[in-house]
């Protein structure tokens, strides 16, 4: 898989402020975060918009590898289950591409903690954009 924190990354404000790395292959994306105080909701476990941001970020990553150049591309839905708790440590988010259509993209994603144990379970569509 390619990083995609290097200097040549496209500016990422969400990234930067939730502190994740992205990576990405053909037709799979993830993303990995360790988990401090900025991610905590206030019952002291991690809040649910930031595995949903991880996973939708490798869902955008995932898609983005199985386009053509010059495409682009936009979430549609992602449903998201969360399957227990996380307190801390690292979390790691992996998303595949199920099927790639001209004008849709099906993915299913995961989260896991730092033990490998699953968090999350998602699937989710991307929309392929044309520029103008």
């Amino acid at each position: 898989m390619i990083l995609s924190d290097s200097p040549e990354s496209p500016v990422f404000p969400l990234r930067d402020m939730l502190g994740f790395s992205i990576e990405h292959g053909q037709g799979v994306g993830a993303t990995e975060l360790v988990v401090d105080e900025r991610h905590m909701n206030p019952n002291g476990v991690v809040h649910g918009a930031v595995p949903y941001a991880m996973v939708d970020t490798a869902m955008g990553a995932a898609t983005m590898s199985v386009l053509e150049d010059g495409l682009l591309c936009a979430t549609i839905e992602i449903h998201v289950r969360y399957l227990r708790p996380c307190a801390g440590g690292t979390l790691r988010a992996k998303a595949t591409v199920r099927k790639a259509g001209r004008r849709i993209v099906h993915l299913d994603a995961t989260v896991v903690d730092a033990d490998g144990t699953e968090v999350v379970a998602a699937s989710g569509t991307f929309a392929v954009i044309r520029p103008r």
